[in-house]
């Protein structure tokens, strides 16, 4: 009986090191092409990064924001025709230019290639609109969710570690199940 407490141990062992996950919000270290965070229009280049500092001082997001409070926006001008020309950035609730906007930043020109605001978001659904006026105007966007559960990235973080489980007790399952265990298990109580 104490082979199979030890192969449950065992088991619930190995699934808890396998669930437990930290919460990974910043996409990581990754080259622009692969960058989440980066959009392409015409031939240039902008990256979003946002900041809550009051809850994670050195966390970066993208555009899955986990709470909702006062929020740091950081746009790079990756593209130096960009930093040649007036730049504006609007965030409306919601998915259309035309919804309510939460914060606005006029176009200005940004020799520095950086155009950065913040704000309060509250929870819910926002759009990050970016427009370079040139002819014709250069326009970047970005959906943003704040304080939102993504159930298509929690399902697709899950299936790994489901397998595996699932795996584990079926191996454990055959293992108790064998007839060399079933021998040993009965010498042991003789």
């Amino acid at each position: 009986m104490d082979i199979i407490k030890q192969a449950v141990a065992m088991t619930v062992l190995v699934l808890l090191m396998v669930l437990y996950t930290g919460i990974v919000n910043a996409h990581g270290k990754v080259s622009l092409e692969q960058d989440s965070c980066v959009r392409g229009a015409q031939g240039s280049m902008v990256h979003l990064s946002t900041y809550q500092p009051q809850n994670e001082m050195s966390a970066q997001y993208c555009t899955e924001i986990p709470v909702e409070g006062e929020t740091f926006f950081v746009v790079d001008l990756i593209d130096t025709a960009l930093r040649n020309m007036p730049v504006a950035m609007k965030i409306v609730r919601g998915t259309s230019e035309t919804d309510e906007t939460v914060s606005f930043l006029r176009a200005d020109y940004h020799p520095d290639g950086v155009l950065g605001g913040r704000t309060n978001l509250d929870q819910g659904t926002y759009t990050v609109f970016i427009t370079g006026e040139s002819v014709p105007p250069v326009r970047y966007q970005y959906p943003l969710r704040v304080q939102q559960i993504n159930y298509a990235k929690l399902a697709r973080s899950a299936i790994g570690p489901l397998i595996a489980s699932l795996l584990l007790i079926l191996l454990g399952y055959k293992l108790v199940r064998s007839k060399r265990m079933q021998n040993w298990l009965a010498s042991r109580r003789a």
